[in-house]
Order: structure tokens, then sequence, then C-alpha cells
């Protein structure tokens, strides 16, 4: 359950629409952001993640709810504050640099209320921070898309704002980049003691920059916990199909046990009758049969080598199943297999598709 004790930025069933009457595009959306923390907000598309963001920065009026900074009403259906004059600083897509000045007084530029002298400091202390201080008197198109993202980010910090929001700031990057430069923005947030809202449709992105992740679906938040908790305990089957591979199995329960096409499961919380079940990939494992094994047996249709481990499809009698395993005990297609589950199974709360069949997200 979302707790708001000791939050810096309290996010209360925020709800937006863009047209009178039609269907939310925020949707009584809930999240807290703690000091020094940073939340991901994650999801597909189109889900409403983007505009809770503007929301938040004041670049959109909330319809309902309310945004709380500190305990001060940033925005609610009578309130709204002036982005400029909320303390919030931004970090846009495409970076909004301006071209026709130096990486200096970009950073420069959100402190024209400052002398010159300490506006320099300032900036110079931000490009310190994130490693640019020799990049001072270059200009954007002289940068590479990662040094651009940072410069971005020392212009956003060097106002000392209470919270730093980031539209999908690596979208714009290529893969091996993406990689290192989430590395160094997390690394500067948090040598600046900053916290901050990240917002991505990227699951291993937020998996490993996050210290907490609201995964958002259709205008709603509909999990908030840690990386670890969201993607090994997620609540519904959107969860478990967004953030990475899973199976998902029909079952009948008593307590923390349940059968299912799969064999028998232990769970991971009790539950009774007809429930849809979620179990990782990783979770479970292959043996070679031998007489009188305990196990489901299956045979295996395709085989995905990955270097430290291998994905395998298996048919069972009635449906399939996705198995990583290491490579110690190579399995070739045709082969006949054991498997067995390595962990509890995660009962699902969404389980009025009990009539789903058993399927795998690939």
């Amino acid at each position: 359950m979302e707790t708001y004790l000791n939050s810096l930025l309290r996010v209360t069933n925020l709800t937006k629409r863009f047209v009178d009457g039609s269907t939310p595009v925020v949707d009584r959306a809930s999240f807290s952001v703690n000091p020094h923390e940073i939340l991901a907000i994650l999801g597909p598309s189109g889900c409403g993640k983007t505009t809770t963001l503007r929301l938040i920065a004041g670049f959109e009026r909330v319809d309902q709810g309310s945004i709380q900074l500190k305990g001060k009403t940033l925005g609610c259906p009578y309130t709204h504050i002036a982005p400029e004059k909320r303390g919030i600083g931004f970090v846009f897509q495409d970076y909004a640099l301006f071209p026709h000045l130096n990486v200096l007084k970009n950073v420069m530029f959100g402190l024209r209320h400052l002398d010159r002298k300490t506006r320099e400091k300032q900036a110079m202390d931000m490009l310190d921070l994130i490693g640019m201080k020799d990049y001072a008197h270059r200009f954007p198109h002289e940068l590479s898309g990662g040094q651009q993202q940072r410069v971005a980010l020392a212009r956003a910090l060097a106002p000392k704002p209470e919270i730093i929001l980031l539209d999908e700031p690596f979208s714009n990057l290529d893969a091996v980049l993406r990689q290192s430069t989430r590395d160094e923005v997390r690394s500067i947030l948090k040598k600046a003691g900053m916290s901050a809202i990240l917002v991505t449709h990227d699951q291993e992105e937020a998996l490993s920059i996050a210290d907490r992740i609201a995964v958002m679906h259709e205008g709603q938040i509909v999990q908030v916990g840690t990386p670890e908790e969201v993607y090994y305990q997620p609540r519904t089957e959107f969860v478990a199909n967004f953030l990475g591979k899973t199976n998902l199995f029909p079952a009948s329960a008593a307590g923390l046990e349940a059968s299912t096409q799969i064999g028998h499961l232990m769970l991971n919380r009790p539950a009774t009758g007809d429930v849809v079940v979620s179990i990782r990939p990783e979770h479970l494992t292959l043996e070679k049969p031998f007489p009188g094994c305990a196990g489901t047996c299956g045979k295996v249709l395709t085989r995905e080598f990955k270097g430290h481990d291998i994905t395998y499809r298996i048919q069972l009698q009635n449906c399939h199943c996705l198995v990583h395993t290491d490579n110690r005990m190579p399995f070739v297609i045709g082969d006949e297999v054991i498997v067995k589950p390595l962990e509890p199974a995660v009962v699902l709360d969404d389980n009025h598709k009990k009539d789903s069949d058993p399927k795998n997200m690939s």
C-alpha cells in the first residue's frame, strides 16, 4: 500500500481529461516521492505517464485530485501555481538545449535571478558534478547525445529545485550509450541528494535506475513498489506481463497450494478457489526424466541460447511454458523433459479472468 509518511511530493487522486466527459488520460492516480528518492513511472505509450509529469510540473491544469510539495498545494481544481514558481526542475525528452549558447551559458540560463558571478559559480559547480567542467565553452552540437543529456540535467539541477522531473530522458540514445548514460544520471542524482521522477516505457531502464516504480496502465497507477517487489510480486496480469517474461496459468487454490496445468505449485500467499497465478521463467527448471520421477512431463519446442543461460519453450499436455535455465545441462529441440518449480507462484489480484487460456509473454 502506498504510504505518504515523510513524503516530499504527494499526488492524490490525480485526474485529467482533455475533453469534457471523455475517458480520463490520468485517472485517480496516487503516489508519493520521498526525499532523495528516484521514482520511475513505468507504462506503455499512451498510458498517461507524460501527462502526469506535465501536471506535476504545472504545464497542465488539474481537473480532480491534488499535487502537494512539502505540504504546499501546487495544483488542484481551485489552485494552480505557475511552473516557474513550483521549485521543480524538468528535463525534456529532446533536452531542449539552446544551440546558440555554450554549455556554461545553457546551465546558467535558469539562474537569471542571481548576479553573474554567483550564476557562473553555481553553473560551474554543476558542470563539475556531472564531470563536464572542461566542456564549459563548447556548444551543444559539439557534444554527444549522452553529454547533451548530462548538460540538460545540470541545467535543471542548477537552480537547486526540490525535485527533478525527467521525461523519457534516454529514448534518443542508442542502446550502448543509453545504459552508460542512465548509470551516470543515477549517480549524479544521488551525489546531488536530489529527488526525481523519471517517466519511461522501458522496463529495464526503470528496474535499473529507480528506487521505487509506479506502474501505470490506462491512466491508473496499478502498483507501486521497489523494483524487486513489482517484478517478483506483481499484483495484476498487466504488471506481470509488462515487466519481463512470465507464465500465467489458471489454478485451483487451497491455502498455500494450487493445482495447475504444470502440476502442483506452492503459492506466495493463501488463496481459495479459482485463481490466476504467475511464475517467472527463471523460477522453473528442467530435468531429464527418469522412472518414478516427480514433476510435469513436457517436450522442448524451441531453445534460445543467450550465453549465460538458455530460454526454452516447453510443450506440456494442454499448454506451453517458458523456462530460463543455465547452460550446464543443455537440451535440444524434441527432448523430453521434466518441468519443476523453484519458487512459489504469485497469486494475481485480477482473477476475474479465470477463463483465460494459460499463456506466457515472449
